[in-house]
């Protein structure tokens, strides 16, 4: 999988790099076909943002996060994207589900 890490107005320190690095995994355990994942760091005042963009086989998942500190942003927004991953896979699943029962039925 594709990963990029940028940042807004913020320098991406290593320590930064490290963090959502090692979230990654949460993503490649439950779909190891990801193409790509793109994540945008930026502070907004008092705010730390973290914007991320998952390229998955047939669907494109965004989430954003607005925390106090930015490794809280990045762990926020890994979990939604996790969320929003498992949902995808549940709708392609169903989907296959529904038309193995519809073959068998109408045959």
């Amino acid at each position: 999988m594709q990963f990029q890490l940028s940042g807004q107005q913020i320098e991406v320190t290593p320590a930064l790099r490290d963090h959502a690095t090692s979230k990654l995994d949460r993503l490649t355990r439950l779909d190891d076909k990801c193409l790509g994942l793109s994540i945008v760091l930026s502070v907004d005042k008092l705010q730390q943002r973290a914007e991320g963009t998952l390229a998955v086989n047939g669907a494109t998942l965004h989430a954003e996060a607005a925390e106090a500190d930015m490794y809280a942003s990045i762990d926020v927004l890994f979990d939604k994207l996790v969320a929003q991953l498992r949902k995808h896979r549940d709708k392609l699943c169903d989907k296959h589900q529904r038309e193995v029962r519809q073959e068998r039925q109408y045959g």
